[in-house]
């Protein structure tokens, strides 16, 4: 049976692209008889609280989604540690003294629009005592050459993640284990054989890929899907719906708006109906296939009073690749 996850992090309440992500994701694991966790993300000691947490719970289970199994990240500290080890054990491991303005001051632009990283310190030991007494951000050096993770969908997720991003941070400078690790780790001790998600993250897939060439993990198969952006401004390309934009958190559309209209609405954004009008996951789930989901962004607004689609975003189609 697969085993498949819904991964938001917890740095605010559910907006709109939270709940069509999960919607997709949980209709794609239901669709097939597949498990499907709520993995809640909540490394990031500065941006993730607890109440938060509850929050995005509260929001998904108003919204319709049921999960098989609901994990905190946090949890997971011993396995994090683990593959810190193993990764250290390989001799890939290695301390970080470059600031990002260093990185930055490269030049090179990576896939994802931030700064490629030169690898210019793998030659670089740990301490004598291991990793643990290291208070600098740790790196794992990449194997070279191409990963070519497999999407669904049709994306070509093929990269060179050495070269196009350069070696990722594993550990950061406050001892928190750094996204790509805990992902890799966290799918694979939840028996993740499926990771439904935003096209946003499909550049992450390759570096993902490697690691898991590192730790001798086995990887899913992708699907990526369209996103919800904030309309654009005059002159200005739209970006993706988010909680540091100020995107309607789910608390407010709970005041003016049933589950079952923010539902139909996301459903027509997707192209899962034909109209906006109410309706529920469990409805949704009789005739639901990737077939149907439109594969283009759409741009939204809220009002104060209710969701609208603004228009579908040219240009940003899904099967242009990454």
């Amino acid at each position: 049976m697969d085993t498949c996850r819904f991964a938001p992090t917890t740095s605010g309440r559910a907006h709109p692209g939270t709940l069509l992500a999960g919607l997709l994701a949980w209709l794609d694991a239901r669709s097939r008889g597949a498990r499907i966790v709520l993995r809640l993300e909540d490394l990031d000691r500065q941006r993730c609280r607890p109440e938060f947490s509850q929050g995005l719970i509260d929001d998904l289970a108003w919204f319709g989604l049921d999960w098989d199994n609901v994990q905190h990240q946090s949890d997971q500290g011993q396995a994090h540690a683990g593959a810190l080890d193993a990764l250290a054990a390989g001799g890939v491991l290695y301390p970080s003294r470059l600031s990002r303005a260093q990185i930055a001051a490269g030049g090179r632009r990576a896939p994802d629009g931030g700064w490629a990283y030169d690898n210019r310190e793998r030659g670089t030991a740990l301490p004598e005592a291991g990793w643990r007494s290291c208070d600098l951000p740790l790196r794992v050096r990449l194997p070279e050459g191409r990963q070519r993770p497999v999407d669904e969908g049709g994306l070509d997720l093929a990269q060179d993640p050495a070269a196009a991003f350069g070696d990722p941070v594993v550990r950061n400078r406050a001892g928190e284990v750094a996204y790509h690790l805990a992902v890799v780790v966290d799918d694979h001790r939840a028996g993740v054989t499926r990771v439904v998600r935003g096209r946003d993250l499909a550049s992450a897939s390759a570096t993902q890929a490697a690691l898991r060439s590192r730790l001798g993990l086995p990887d899913p198969v992708y699907r990526h899907h369209l996103l919800l952006l904030e309309p654009a401004a005059t002159g200005q390309e739209a970006e993706k719906l988010a909680k540091c934009h100020g995107s309607v958190a789910a608390d407010a559309l709970r005041r003016t708006l049933s589950a079952a209209d923010v539902c139909g609405f996301l459903a027509w954004c997707a192209s899962l109906r034909p109209d906006p009008g109410p309706a529920t996951p469990r409805q949704l789930l009789p005739n639901f296939t990737w077939d149907q989901v439109g594969r283009e962004d759409v741009a939204v607004a809220w009002d104060g009073r209710r969701l609208r689609r603004i228009e579908v975003v040219p240009g940003r189609e899904m099967g242009r690749g990454v």
